[in-house]
């Protein structure tokens, strides 16, 4: 990926549903996000993330948005 596409910030949703035992389908499902974008957050895809997303994702897996989104300090 060329450097002027990468935010700096890496999305943890991997790791926490790991955590929490939650699959991808059963949070989309929850917090009434799509697959498609929950998955898009999920790879680093993502270009924004609605605050009501951020909220509810992180209300689901009862976390700090800090512990979701980290910045990523390979990426500088």
């Amino acid at each position: 990926m060329p450097a002027e596409d990468t935010t700096g910030i890496h999305c943890r949703l991997d790791e926490l549903l790991e955590q929490r035992g939650i699959t991808l389908t059963e949070l989309s499902r929850r917090v009434g996000v799509s697959l498609v974008n929950l998955s898009v957050l999920k790879n680093d895809r993502a270009k924004a993330i609605r605050f009501s997303t951020l909220s509810a994702v992180c209300r689901e897996l009862d976390c700090e948005v800090g512990d979701l989104l980290v910045a990523d300090t390979a990426a500088g």
